[in-house]
């Protein structure tokens, strides 16, 4: 199994995670292990690497590409469940913890996987491939909470539209396949938003997201991360849309706020302290040249944060 995927922003990452040779990390999305195969290189053989991935084509490829490291743990799972996984393995507290969020490019190219618009596949979308799938959503959920899906997990301003057309088609025959739809939702919207880009990018990642539970995931991910961080440790996580962006830097903004109190208070009562600093002064963007190298980066963002 090729699980291609080249990794996002992979220097300043590797930076912001400050590795130390003898160290244990995770990271909690590992894909093809590109992330996870710099971190190896820096740990020495008292260190440790937890690569974790819910999806099986990805811990098949991890599992072969780092099968002569003695010092990596391959963990199939969901990063949302960090804290047992690691626990699970007599750990108690890492070093460090990178996330890189979102599909992947070996899951959008292959086609059967169903994440793809471009291709003509059953519309799956299943990081897991198990569970509910796009088809199931597509075809069972009633109008309001196919609507709340697209408009709020694809900041979609048709998404009523697009959902009225959606249960038109639907009421004839199943929508089936990633053209099907995607040609649903190419009649249902102005031809304005059909010269924008794509008209159906959008709704196939709200449902995405809806299908993986992603934004959920990832709030327990980062709370579970941060909770098994030492004193010191780091926390990297790379986004690629505005929905997971806004949720990481919430969540890093709260640990690093201290005093809660009223400003015109004299003095503070809440006795709250800051649990973590920034690593990083603001989000850090891929370059022209990577940009150049892998178009997919445009929107990617790392943001990273060190505990107290």
């Amino acid at each position: 199994m090729n699980f291609s995927h080249k990794p996002v922003l992979l220097e300043e990452t590797i930076d912001a995670l400050n590795i130390k040779p003898d160290g244990i990390y995770v990271d909690g999305t590992a894909g093809g292990g590109g992330h996870s195969s710099e971190i190896l290189k820096r740990l020495s053989p008292n260190g440790k690497l937890i690569s974790i991935d819910q999806d099986p084509d990805a811990i098949q490829t991890v599992t072969e590409r780092f099968k002569d490291y003695q010092n990596s743990i391959i963990c199939k799972g969901n990063f949302s469940d960090v804290v047992s996984i690691v626990k699970s393995l007599g750990i108690e507290k890492i070093d460090g913890i990178m996330l890189d969020i979102g599909v992947s490019s070996r899951q959008l190219d292959t086609p059967e996987r169903g994440f793809s618009f471009h291709y003509d596949a059953p519309l799956d979308m299943r990081m897991s491939q198990s569970g509910t799938s796009a088809y199931d959503l597509v075809n069972q959920l009633p109008y309001e909470q196919l609507v709340k899906i697209i408009s709020r997990y694809g900041e979609e301003k048709f998404a009523k539209q697009i959902t009225r057309a959606i249960i038109r088609e639907r009421e004839k025959q199943p929508i089936a396949t990633t053209l099907q739809l995607a040609e649903i939702i190419k009649a249902a919207v102005p031809a304005a938003k059909r010269r924008e880009g794509h008209p159906a990018r959008q709704t196939f990642q709200a449902l995405r997201i809806a299908v993986n539970g992603e934004l959920d995931r990832l709030e327990e991910g980062l709370q579970g991360g941060f909770e098994l961080l030492k004193p010191g440790g780091r926390m990297a996580v790379i986004t690629f849309h505005s929905l997971e962006d806004r949720i990481v830097k919430k969540a890093m903004a709260k640990w690093c706020t201290g005093c809660t109190c009223p400003k015109d208070f004299p003095v503070c009562v809440c006795g709250n302290k800051p649990k973590a600093e920034l690593a990083l002064r603001k989000p850090v963007e891929a370059s022209e040249k990577e940009l150049s190298e892998n178009p997919r980066a445009r929107s990617a963002r790392l943001r990273a944060v060190t505990k107290l």
